[in-house]
């Protein structure tokens, strides 16, 4: 523990212990005292500060809430009655905040920090229902395994492990025995179920970033919690396709390098956020005939109502045959960010099949990127072609020559005449550089939303007032709408 606290701190101390108290009767008493002027804070006489000794156990509970374990801990020297009071805290954070030494010898602060997290758990009684480990100088040593072991015993219902420096970190096997985990967060480790690893029965948020994890292990690690209500991977190695099969889970948020995704039985999800990390590689021998990731993807989200599409996501939703509209449309999707290359037609065209399918739409946020590639001509193309056209080979146009033909070739109006009227109140489009087809683009969505508000415009650089010029010349749908540009 800390060295003998000095006079003044201790006093310190002990006025934030009373400020905590008579916050907490404040608080409680808040309807009595309504209406009548605000009292002043206490003196601290003896009596006040003895009277800390005899405080009911629900306020002393109250108060040690409200603080960290380094402060709950310092709470011994306040009298005879409170000096294990501490060790009953339900929540163990050991963070960068825990251990703070004046020494650089980062050796230094390693071995205060593992005594320190020995002493408090040695010391600890009573249920563990939050164990979070975190500090910048924590690698994976092998007292985490005894530290795992410890809480999983004390039937543990939160347990963060963040190993922020080193090689990944091997979890130990107790950990995937502890069947009362509601929270389970890792960061930077290597999870290797044992054989008989039968699931977390009730794990409710699963959060995985930087972690090495096989594919078979990955799949039965995400069937076997069937009460998984939000789900988080980022950043991960091991596995490359994602079958997502979870009947609660209400958020999904990923990012990474990955093959394929697909979700069975995710009737209730909400809320998903999707980053592909690499630039998508379509493989001819897979999207032969009818074949459609966008299909696939939507098949088994019903009730969507937030969708974030990011990096190279749109891309792979944009592989095989592109429909015009989803068999179902997205009736409950309020709000959708896409990251979109404008100069690639699937990927356009996979982006208008869902704005042509969320009826209910209010918010669009879109994020412009150029990309060139062996791309072909959307104006040398109909409706019909352009939806069912899994590939293009041997058309190759330069840099100048791709801009130029979709410069001059694409109009959204006279190739998407089909597209309904659309409900969106706020339109965001961010990273636009005023070539054709982003303010083509841009008319296309202000034409086809009579009940816009606002549409904010911001630039990836400052390119003068021609733009905005441009912008304003644009007919709209709305007569409310205002365009909001916003100089990067």
């Amino acid at each position: 523990m800390d060295p003998e606290i000095s006079s003044s701190t201790r006093l310190a101390f002990t006025f934030r212990i009373v400020f905590l108290t008579w916050n907490y009767f404040v608080a409680r008493d808040g309807n009595s005292q309504r209406g009548r002027a605000p009292s002043e804070f206490p003196c601290l006489t003896d009596m006040d500060l003895d009277r800390i000794s005899y405080l009911p156990g629900h306020v002393i509970d109250q108060i040690l809430s409200h603080l960290s374990i380094k402060e709950a801990v310092r709470t011994s020297v306040l009298s005879s009655k409170w000096r294990y009071k501490w060790a009953t805290l339900p929540n163990l954070v050991f963070d960068n905040q825990f251990v703070c030494v004046a020494a650089q010898d980062h050796m230094i602060v390693k071995n205060k920090f593992l005594r320190t997290v020995d002493h408090v758990l040695l010391l600890h009684s009573g249920p563990i229902n939050k164990f979070k480990l975190s500090h910048r100088d924590l690698l994976g040593v092998i007292d985490i395994d005894r530290w795992t072991l410890h809480v999983s015993r004390k039937a543990v219902k939160e347990f963060v492990l963040e190993i922020w420096k080193g090689q990944r970190y091997k979890i130990h096997s107790c950990l995937f025995c502890c069947q009362s985990l509601t929270h389970l967060e890792l960061f930077n480790c290597w999870l290797k179920p044992p054989s008989t690893f039968k699931g977390f029965k009730n794990l409710k948020s699963l959060d995985l970033q930087h972690v090495t994890l096989a594919q078979d292990a990955f799949e039965n690690l995400i069937s076997s919690c069937p009460m998984l209500e939000r789900l988080t991977l980022m950043n991960f190695d091991g596995f490359t396709h994602l079958n997502i099969d979870t009947p609660n889970l209400l958020f999904f948020d990923i990012g990474g390098k990955f093959e394929d995704i697909s979700f069975e039985s995710t009737f209730q999800l909400a809320v998903v956020s999707i980053g592909l990390y690499v630039n998508f590689e379509i493989n001819q021998s897979r999207f032969r005939g009818s074949y459609s990731n966008l299909l696939k993807f939507f098949v088994n989200l019903p009730n969507l109502q937030r969708l974030e599409i990011q990096s190279y996501f749109l891309k792979y939703l944009a592989a095989g045959v592109v429909p015009i509209n989803l068999p179902r449309p997205c009736i409950d999707l309020s709000y959708l960010s896409i990251r979109i290359n404008l100069n690639d037609l699937k990927e356009i065209s996979a982006a208008l099949c869902l704005l042509r399918s969320s009826p209910n739409l209010q918010e669009l946020e879109i994020l412009v990127t150029l990309e060139f590639s062996n791309q072909f001509s959307v104006g040398h193309l109909g409706v019909a072609e352009m939806v069912a056209i899994v590939n293009c080979d041997g058309m190759q146009a330069r840099q100048e020559e791709q801009t130029l033909m979709i410069t001059h070739n694409y109009c959204w109006e006279d190739v998407f005449f089909s597209c309904p009227e659309m409900r969106m109140r706020k339109v965001k489009i961010d990273g636009i550089s005023g070539i054709k087809p982003e303010l083509d683009f841009i008319s296309f969505l202000l034409l086809h939303c009579p009940m816009l508000e606002r549409m904010t415009v911001i630039p990836v650089s400052n390119i003068g007032t021609e733009l905005m010029r441009q912008l304003l010349r644009c007919r709209r749908a709305s007569r409310q709408a205002e365009i909001l540009y916003l100089d990067s």
